[in-house]
C-alpha cells in the first residue's frame, strides 16, 4: 500500500482525538489505540475524493470498530466473567481530553465507565459522541445508521443510568493533595470513625485485587472500610511481597484525586481513584494489576512530583 504523506498529517493531527473517543468507549488505552491504528489502515487504503468531512468519517469509523469490539464474544465473555474494569489515566494523558466541560470530565471518570459498560454498546457510544463530543443527533444517526429518535431516546437512557455518578467541578491539584492527605491519614490510623467521616453513605468501592487481577467489588461503606483497614496495615511481609517500603503521593487520576503507591525505585504498584461527591468520598477504584497501571507508570516516571504524603508504609 502506498503511503500518501498528506492523508497521513490530517490522520495525525487527529490522532489523539480519536483515541480520546475510543478510549471512552472501550476504557482501554491499549484498545482504543489498536482502534485507532486500524482506523488509520482504512483511511489510507479508503477513496478519499469522496469524504468531504474526514473528521467525522474518521470518528464514524473509529466508533463502529470500538462497537465490533464491544460486541465480539471475547469482550462478552470478559465482561460477564467480572474481569473488566477501566485502565486509569493520569491527568495530562491526551486520552483523557477533550475536558473543558463538566460533561467531558465526566464522561472519562472511573465511576462513569463502569456505568456506562452496563449500558448496550449502541447507547454508549450515542452518550460518549453527544456528551463528550458534541455530535448533533443528525450525525449520530449517520454514524450509528440509527434514527434520530433514537439516538436521542439513547442518550435520555445514557444520562439517567449515569446520573448516580455526576459529580462536582474539575479538581486541582492542591485540592487533590488534600482529600488524599485526609484518606491516607484516616487508612492508615486504622480508626473506624475516621474513614466513616470521609465517605458517602452510601460510598462503594472495586478493587482490581493487585497482583492477583482478581475483581472484588465492595457495595457499601460498611465492607470497604474492612477492606481498607486491612489493606492499609503495615506488615513486614507485605513489603516484603512488594519488594521494599512503599510511598503514597497525591495526583489526579480520571479527573478525580487519586494515591500514587510507588516503590523506592519509582516503579509505580497501583493507585487508589477517590472520586468524590462535594467534600465527601463516594466511590475508592483501586488498581494494581501491572498491565493496568502500566501506561499511568510510564507517564507518572517522566514527570516531576511533590513530596510523598505517606513515606513510612
Amino acid at each position: 500500500m502506498t503511503i500518501d504523506h498528506a492523508a497521513t498529517e490530517l490522520f495525525e493531527a487527529d490522532r489523539d482525538r480519536l483515541a480520546s473517543l475510543a478510549y471512552r468507549l472501550l476504557g482501554s488505552a491499549a484498545d482504543a489505540e489498536d482502534a485507532v491504528q486500524d482506523a488509520f489502515l482504512r483511511w489510507q487504503s479508503a477513496d478519499r475524493s469522496g469524504i468531504d468531512v474526514p473528521q467525522a468519517w474518521l470518528a464514524k469509523v473509529v466508533t463502529n470498530l470500538c462497537l465490533d469490539r464491544l460486541r465480539s464474544a471475547a469482550a462478552r465473555r470478559e465482561r460477564v466473567a467480572g474481569s473488566w474494569l477501566p485502565e486509569p489515566l493520569l491527568d495530562g494523558d491526551p486520552l483523557l481530553g477533550p475536558a473543558e466541560t463538566a460533561e467531558q470530565r465526566e464522561s472519562v471518570s472511573l465511576a462513569v465507565l463502569v456505568l456506562l459498560e452496563r449500558l448496550a454498546p449502541v447507547e454508549r457510544a450515542v452518550y460518549v459522541l453527544r456528551e463528550a463530543f458534541g455530535y448533533s443527533h443528525a450525525e449520530i444517526a449517520d454514524m450509528l445508521d440509527i434514527s434520530e429518535s433514537a439516538s436521542q431516546q439513547h442518550t435520555h437512557r445514557a444520562r439517567r443510568h449515569v446520573a448516580s455518578a455526576r459529580r462536582g467541578g474539575a479538581v486541582d491539584p492542591a485540592a487533590a493533595r488534600k482529600i488524599v492527605t485526609a484518606f491516607l491519614a484516616a487508612a492508615v490510623s486504622g480508626r473506624t470513625e475516621q474513614l466513616v467521616a470521609l465517605l458517602t453513605q452510601d460510598a462503594s468501592g472495586i478493587t482490581d485485587g493487585g497482583l492477583t487481577g482478581k475483581i472484588l467489588v465492595y457495595p457499601n461503606p460498611r465492607r470497604m472500610i474492612i477492606s481498607l483497614r486491612g489493606a492499609f496495615k503495615a506488615t513486614a511481609t507485605k513489603r516484603r511481597i512488594l519488594g521494599g517500603p512503599v510511598s503514597f503521593h497525591a495526583d489526579i487520576v480520571n479527573g478525580s484525586p487519586a494515591a500514587i503507591a510507588v516503590r523506592e525505585n519509582g516503579e509505580v504498584l497501583g493507585a487508589l481513584v477517590l472520586e468524590t461527591d462535594g467534600d465527601r468520598i463516594s466511590h475508592i477504584t483501586s488498581a494494581g494489576y501491572p498491565s493496568r497501571v502500566a501506561r499511568l507508570g510510564e507517564l507518572w516516571r517522566q514527570r516531576e512530583h511533590s513530596e510523598p504524603i505517606l513515606t513510612t508504609w
